[in-house]
């Protein structure tokens, strides 16, 4: 919910799953009964409406509230990975904040492009980044992940706390480094301190150094679903909150503790799942 002076958006919550109660008149690709997930505004509520390029199917191994946690964190995770670091088979990557929403399907990610994968996780969190497959675990709190000689072909930064100068130094010369999401609460900036910095300084060095907006659309949902029905990709939920207690999840979420993401959901005969980002659709 960024914005350089306030919330880019009034109701938080972006991922949606659920059931298809009804659909525009224009609208020709889904029907009322269809399972679907994607992304909408003002999502936490038990119906939101959404955009037809903003939906697809819900992968069909998973439950609601597991679709529910996809969109948004896995989309940006796939464009960091695929489409800024351009991780590629053989390659050695670092991925920061690797048990978080974004970080836990980028380790995935990688290692479906056939990179042999770094992950970066407290120690709480290190047996579930290794579930996850990672070749290599580093605990941030016991060892400094860039002090070391290795070099890395890219860096997937989603923490948000590494030096500028450190990172750049960790990459092979022709490395790339993408800084995933807003970390700051710089009052002018709005969090885009480091990834300023990083664009300014990336045409003086061999080095790619940058960041990007992750953008929504349904050929990426339909993307993320073939890896997720084929069992390349999987979602790691904490844990299910009633939407009653949307307010309790947030402070979970906010208390710096959930491995993976956290979601939302309606009671069971509602035929929906959610996450602080969630609810049903009706795609107009």
């Amino acid at each position: 919910m960024s914005g350089l002076r306030g919330p880019k958006l009034p109701n938080p919550g972006r991922n949606i799953a659920g059931v298809i109660e009804a659909v525009g008149s224009d609208v020709t690709v889904f029907a009322p009964g269809d399972e679907v997930y994607g992304t909408a505004a003002a999502a936490f509520a038990e119906y939101a409406v959404a955009r037809p390029d903003r939906i697809a199917p819900k992968p069909t191994g998973l439950t609601f509230e597991e679709a529910a946690t996809v969109p948004v964190s896995a989309l940006t995770a796939l464009q960091a990975v695929r489409d800024n670091g351009r991780v590629q088979e053989g390659q050695q990557v670092l991925i920061t904040g690797a048990a978080g929403g974004v970080g836990t399907f980028a380790v995935q990610l990688a290692q479906v492009f056939g990179a042999r994968v770094t992950a970066v996780a407290s120690t709480p969190k290190l047996d579930a980044v290794r579930a996850l497959g990672a070749d290599h675990v580093i605990d941030y709190t016991r060892k400094d992940f860039l002090a070391g000689p290795q070099r890395y072909d890219a860096i997937i930064d989603i923490a948000g706390n590494g030096r500028l100068q450190d990172l750049r130094r960790a990459l092979t010369p022709r490395g790339r480094l993408v800084i995933t999401g807003g970390e700051t609460d710089g009052r002018w900036l709005g969090g885009t301190d480091r990834q300023l910095r990083a664009q300014m300084l990336s045409p003086l060095t061999s080095r790619h150094l940058g960041t990007f907006i992750a953008s929504e659309h349904a050929d990426g949902l339909r993307g993320l679903t073939a890896l997720v029905d084929a069992g390349a990709l999987r979602p790691v939920v904490d844990r299910v909150y009633p939407l009653a207690e949307t307010a309790a999840a947030v402070r979970h979420l906010l208390d710096g503790r959930v491995t993976g993401k956290l979601a939302l959901a309606l009671p069971a005969d509602d035929h929906l799942g959610a996450t602080p980002e969630a609810e049903r659709e009706a795609a107009g």
